[in-house]
Order: C-alpha cells, then sequence, then structure tokens
C-alpha cells in the first residue's frame, strides 16, 4: 500500500510540467523584486488595472500564434490582421454613425469577418499550396498593412463613440477591465478547443508529424485552415480591443507585438517544432512580460530597451530549448555488466 502511494506521488511530480513551474518562480520572484524595488508605485490599484488594460491586446494575438506553432507552423501576420481588423471596424462605425449601437455591433462583426478571411488566405496558401508559413504569414504582414494603410491614406482614423471605447477602456463593477474578461473568455473557449474537442487532438498530431496524422486519416488541410482562421478571429478581436483601448485605428499601431507574440509563445514551451506547448504556459509567460514591461515603466528604463531586451531574452530561451532538446533527449548509454 505505501510502495503504491510513494508511486503514485511519484508519477504526480513527473506529470507536472517543469516550464509551468520555473513560470511561476519567475513570477514571484519579479513582484518580491518589485515590492522592495517600488512598493508605492507596483503595489496599487491603480498599476495593476494598467496592467491588465495592456497585456489583453497582445496577449490573444499570442493565443492565435500559439496554435499555429503548435500545428508546426507560425503566423508572423497577426499585427497586420489586426489593424486592418480595427480600420474595418472604425471605418463602419464612421460611416453609420458613431453613436448607433446597430453600427458598433455591425462593426465588430465586420472585424471578426477579416480575421476570418485574413487566416483563410493564410491557411490556403499554406495548407494547398504548400508554401512555408513562415514566408506566407510574413508576406501576408506587409498586405494587410498595405490595405490598412491604403483605407486610412496614412493618418489615424479618429473621433470613435464613448460606448465602442468603453470595451478596451471601461471597468465591470468599478475594478475589472473589460478587456480583462475578453482575454480570459477566449482563454476559456481555447481550453475547451484544446481539451475536448476532436480538432484538439489533431492539431497536436498534425504538428508532431504531419505525415503520420495524413496517414492516420487527418485532413492536414482542413486542419491547417481551422487553425489559421481562429488566429485571424483572435488578432481580429485584439484589433478590436486596441481600437477601443486608444480610440482609434491606423495601419502601424503595435509594430512591436509581432516579436512580443513569438516571446511569449516560445517562452511559455511551446516548441517551434510543432506538436507540444500548453496554454496554462503560454497564459503565464504573458503574465511575466506584462510584469516585466510594468517594472521597466517604473523603474524609468529607456523604452527601446525594451524591443532589445525582449529580442535577446527571445535568442536565450530558444538556445536554452535547442539544448534541453539536443542533450537531454539523448539516449543513455548502456552499462554493459562483464561476467566470468
Amino acid at each position: 500500500m505505501m510502495e503504491k502511494q510513494a508511486q503514485k506521488k511519484v508519477n504526480v511530480l513527473k506529470s507536472i510540467d517543469k516550464n509551468i513551474v520555473w513560470l511561476f518562480v519567475i513570477i514571484i520572484a519579479l513582484v518580491v523584486i518589485m515590492t522592495i524595488a517600488a512598493p508605492d508605485q507596483f503595489l496599487t490599484l491603480s498599476n495593476f488595472q494598467s496592467m491588465t488594460f495592456q497585456f489583453p491586446e497582445f496577449g490573444i494575438m499570442a493565443l492565435g500564434m500559439m496554435l499555429c506553432m503548435i500545428a508546426g507552423g507560425i503566423d508572423l501576420s497577426v499585427v497586420g490582421i489586426s489593424n486592418l481588423a480595427g480600420i474595418v471596424a472604425a471605418v463602419i462605425m464612421k460611416t453609420a454613425g458613431i453613436d448607433n449601437t446597430g453600427a458598433i455591433v455591425g462593426a465588430i462583426v465586420a472585424a471578426i469577418a477579416v480575421g476570418i478571411g485574413a487566416g483563410a488566405f493564410n491557411g490556403f496558401m499554406i495548407g494547398n499550396l504548400r508554401i512555408p508559413a513562415m514566408l506566407v504569414t510574413l508576406s501576408a504582414q506587409q498586405i494587410f498593412t498595405g490595405l490598412g494603410l491604403a483605407i486610412t491614406k496614412g493618418p489615424a482614423i479618429t473621433g470613435l463613440s464613448d460606448a465602442f471605447k468603453t470595451i478596451g477602456n471601461g471597468l465591470f463593477l468599478g475594478v475589472i477591465p473589460y478587456s480583462l474578461l475578453i482575454f480570459v473568455g477566449v482563454v476559456i473557449v481555447l481550453m475547451l478547443i484544446l481539451k475536448f474537442t476532436v480538432y484538439g487532438q489533431q492539431l497536436y498530431l498534425m504538428g508532431a508529424n504531419p505525415t503520420a496524422s495524413r496517414y492516420s486519416g487527418i485532413n492536414n488541410f482542413s486542419v491547417t485552415m481551422k487553425t489559421y482562421m481562429a488566429s485571424g478571429i483572435m488578432a481580429a478581436i485584439a484589433g478590436i480591443v486596441v481600437c477601443s483601448h486608444l480610440g482609434s485605428a491606423k495601419s502601424d499601431y503595435g509594430t512591436t507585438y509581432t516579436l512580443l507574440t513569438l516571446l511569449i509563445v516560445i517562452l511559455g514551451g511551446v516548441s517551434p517544432a510543432g506538436g507540444k506547448g500548453k496554454l496554462a504556459g503560454v497564459v503565464l509567460s504573458i503574465i511575466v512580460l506584462q510584469v516585466i514591461s510594468s517594472a521597466f515603466s517604473i523603474l524609468r528604463f529607456d523604452s527601446f530597451l525594451k524591443t532589445f531586451v525582449w529580442g535577446l531574452v527571445l535568442i536565450v530561451v530558444m538556445m536554452v530549448q535547442y539544448g534541453a532538446e539536443m542533450y537531454g533527449g539523448r539516449p543513455k548509454k548502456l552499462k554493459v555488466r562483464k561476467t566470468a
């Protein structure tokens, strides 16, 4: 009986994701450091509200990037889709009347439709024409940004209604940002999809071995289309939040978010090779980077230094992951017992 209990404990310990544990440790360490360094600025309701207003914008984009990387691909067009969706929504609201509730609903629906269409374009090029995901989405980023620039002619579209701005700036019960509730809602939906649907299982199987998944009867093209369309939807949702938060739409908002979303996903434990990654790790990674970003602002670090640090951290994390796969995955040498 004792042996079974001991074995059960060992199995539980083995099942714990080390990356998630490390992310928890990093969050705790950062909170402790900032509590000591600037308690009057960090440990305030306004600072925590400020953080929860900020990270849903790039956090929702990162969740779309996560799906694509689990599938063995990548989506470098999330920022372009986000801005284009926001621009389309802003144009519809300005045309129909900024105080028209129906126009706001229609604008949001149109923005989601833009995300679906953009994701379908990426998915078709990658899944049907077999063009590498990096080349397709990098080109698509320029296409979507160019379309947004053609619509706006350069300047931002401003003068949006206060009702629409509530999405990105309002507080539920006067405390919780609506944008945070949107982020939590997206996370819950993704968790249910990845855990309890056939698509979730097929996504991991295709990412791990697309040839084996094809021979097992999985329609890789269908899975690829669904994945990039889902990423497009999440980019569009992020675009609505960004447009609402800033009260305007422009083709070059969030230019640093591409690097940031990539960093979040890799730091969260998603393998660039595909087939591996946990939603919990990515969510914790989003929180880690938001706390670091808040610390930079409170400690008055140069904003340009932040981008350099993100790039440096991305390189280090990839080197660590590559080293772990190369050396940690090597089979151990068998010891041959000598016999007389």
